[in-house]
């Protein structure tokens, strides 16, 4: 029970003796202690000539104490003992009725408090439901945050499992080296105990291997993409910029084309630093405008397509002309088959560890994505795969290690939806997800020698970081 409703139970039991207490006690007082009530409901009368009358009840409608007194006909000259006895209960009779006067004050008092003690109770209630209602729903936004957690985490057991057989044939390696050290050790302590050509070729053979090895590591599958970095704003909301991945490490020119077509001007700059200051090194004016922005720079050399044909343009930035060009047959061209944001994105031309790939759709392939390998002197298509994916729900595309890598679209939310292998001529779709931070984007291709995808984001040059899969191969699996 609460403090407020204690304190009027207290009041009320006060009032309830002080009022028994009255009705059996004034009497005596003043001498009528024979009169008595002939019943409980009604009182003896008695003349005011004889004695005094008392009449009491209760409670009056508000919940207080009333006490009635009646005083005998006297004589006002009197000063008898009566008289003084009357005063004292009088003054006595006054007394208790301002303290019950208080009494009443403090009880309406502390109901107030009980009524809005009441209310806050009501309010709290509300308050700890509310609580318990967001609790659970806390509980199952959080229990679905690790569930989602979980699911990403679970592609990662192949490669847990691929990666302890990796580390078993690295620790072969090594017990290798270790022997062979050990052997070089004791031939230096007693020459002539091994034949040195022997040995030699021992030693060659090793490196031989580990050299492969180093080489079947520049391959994989691709896992994640992580970033971007921006590394530059600049031109207008389409555009492309690259750097060569046969390059030399020394050699870190990039190349900037502004726009998808009504353009020839190629920008050259000597490093990243000098592209983000903007101290150019030199322009190339092409003798054709090109078409879209999947351009690519290959050992030297950019590879373009002319503007409203299908025709793949060689031309070589060290002797500033063209090398070679091929029409690309039965190609579409000119916003026929391009990707989700038009642009005349019709033929993405790309290169990756294996060589220069071209990226289009037909109409004998019924719009699907075609995948042609391109001499990179000649242009010619050395070979060719049909898929299975319209090209206008294509976002980009970009080839690693001889797969084709697809986006399902260029805006907000897009992630690489499906994959096609050369090599096994077979496809999958895929759910690898990537940060769209400037919401458009119109160029997306894979350098090689960075492990970097470079991307025009809106008027904004960025690189995306990707994660990739090995798998090395002992020579038992060739």
């Amino acid at each position: 029970m609460s403090l407020p409703l204690l304190k009027l139970g207290a009041v009320l039991s006060t009032m309830a003796m002080i009022s028994n207490w009255m009705s059996q006690t004034l009497p005596s007082l003043v001498g009528l202690n024979t009169t008595r009530l002939s019943t409980p409901d009604t009182l003896t009368q008695i003349s005011p000539k004889e004695g005094w009358q008392v009449y009491s009840s209760a409670q009056d409608p508000d919940g207080r104490c009333i006490c009635t007194v009646v005083a005998p006909e006297q004589n006002l000259c009197s000063r008898d003992a009566k008289s003084r006895q009357l005063r004292q209960l009088l003054e006595k009779v006054q007394n208790m009725s301002q303290s019950i006067e208080v009494l009443n004050l403090r009880t309406q008092r502390d109901f107030q408090y009980v009524l809005k003690m009441e209310t806050q109770m009501k309010g709290l209630k509300a308050k700890f439901r509310q609580i318990e209602d967001d609790r659970k729903t806390l509980m199952t936004k959080h229990f679905q945050e690790l569930k989602e957690k979980m699911d990403e985490l679970l592609p990662l057991i192949p490669v847990l499992e691929q990666y302890k057989t990796d580390a078993k044939l690295i620790i072969q390696f090594k017990e290798e080296i270790r022997n062979l050290s050990a052997v070089l050790t004791g031939i230096q302590e007693e020459i002539g105990a091994y034949d040195y050509e022997e040995l030699h070729q021992r030693v060659l053979s090793l490196e031989t291997r580990l050299r492969d090895c180093m080489k079947k590591l520049t391959c994989g599958k691709l896992m994640k993409i992580t970033g971007p970095v921006t590394v530059k704003t600049s031109g207008t909301r389409f555009g492309a910029w690259m750097t060569d991945p046969l390059a030399s490490e020394k050699n870190n020119r990039v190349w900037y084309m502004d726009s998808y077509t009504n353009n020839k001007i190629v920008r050259e700059y000597k490093s990243i630093a000098d592209f983000v200051s903007g101290a150019e090194s030199r322009t190339y004016n092409l003798p054709f405008k090109w078409a879209g922005t999947n351009h690519v720079v290959y050992n030297g050399s950019l590879y373009f397509n002319k503007y409203q044909s299908n025709i793949i343009i060689k031309y070589s930035f060290d002797m500033g002309r063209v090398l070679a060009q091929r029409s690309l047959e039965y190609a579409g061209f000119h916003n026929v088959y391009p990707y989700t944001w038009g642009g005349f994105s019709d033929i993405d031309l790309m290169a990756d560890e294996i060589g220069l790939w071209a990226v289009y759709a037909t109409n004998q392939n019924a719009g699907n994505i075609v995948i042609s390998q391109l001499n990179k002197d000649t242009l010619e298509v050395m070979k060719s795969w049909s898929t299975g994916y319209p090209k206008r729900s294509a976002g980009e595309s970009f080839m690693i290690c001889g797969t084709l890598y697809v986006t399902n679209s260029h805006l907000t939310g897009a992630k690489v939806y499906y994959s096609y292998s050369t090599k096994t001529s077979t496809y999958e779709y895929t759910d690898i997800p990537f940060h769209n931070q400037y919401f458009h984007i119109s160029m997306l291709d894979y350098n090689a020698r960075d492990r970097a995808l470079y991307a025009w984001n809106n008027g904004h040059q960025v690189l995306f970081n990707v994660t990739l899969f090995h798998i090395i191969k002992t020579e038992d699996d060739t």
